[in-house]
């Protein structure tokens, strides 16, 4: 080439590398979003109608479409956030595809115990617990009964997965009380059927808690221990 424009190949070149800076410059969002897509696809990391949730970029909701050079998410407030695919790649974003392909949705919710209320159970409050099957026959701690009870209501339960793990446990007590923490998935992954599921569950657990001799935490709450 440069012999036939009677040109020095140095400059040549040089032309060529200023060039394809240039081209760099103007088309390197659609060279990023073309290398991105592909890294996107092959992997699987994203697919149109997938519920994804982005912070950084205030995402959170279904994908709409996916182009070389953006990603439109449908928010659940109905806003359209749009964020470039190379950003999906470079940085962190929660796919819940799994979610929904599992089966299940997951319930990791706390109840709050006032602390001044857990004591070891009297006799009569074994029996009382015992005629209602909320407890077994040994001397047992008021919310070891309770963890007991939720345990098996949660087995018991018709919208909770049976295939999936499900525990109560107890967590580190904190200056808001003593968290007991509800683990376990729900059979529906639809939003409005897991919160009605979810909502049942604690409504149910709240109402036993004067069965227990157990009280909620309350930040508000100045009453004496009962």
């Amino acid at each position: 080439v440069s012999i036939l424009i009677g040109q020095d190949a140095t400059a040549v070149l040089a032309g060529l590398g200023a060039s394809a800076a240039i081209i760099m410059l103007i088309f390197r969002d659609s060279i990023l979003g073309l290398v991105a897509g592909v890294q996107l696809s092959a992997n699987d990391m994203l697919r149109p109608g997938d519920w994804i949730t982005m912070a950084k970029y205030g995402a959170d909701g279904y994908v709409t479409e996916v182009t070389l050079t953006t990603v439109k998410v449908q928010n659940f407030d109905k806003t359209i956030t749009t964020i470039p695919p190379y950003a999906l790649v470079s940085d962190s974003f929660q796919n819940w595809r799994g979610m929904w392909d599992s089966g299940g949705r997951r319930i990791k919710r706390s109840l709050l115990i006032d602390a001044s209320s857990v004591h070891n159970c009297t006799a009569a409050e074994l029996a009382a617990l015992r005629e209602k099957g909320l407890a077994g026959a040994e001397p047992v701690v008021n919310l070891y009964a309770l963890r007991e009870y939720a345990a098996r209501y949660l087995k018991g339960h018709p919208g909770i997965h049976p295939d999936l793990m499900q525990m109560v446990r107890m967590l580190q007590p904190t200056p808001e009380g003593i968290p007991v923490e509800v683990y376990c998935f729900t059979r529906e992954t639809d939003w409005v059927a897991y919160e009605a599921v979810q909502g049942a569950v604690f409504d149910h657990l709240f109402a036993v808690l004067p069965d227990f001799g157990l009280r909620a935490y309350q930040r508000s709450s100045d009453r004496e221990p009962q």
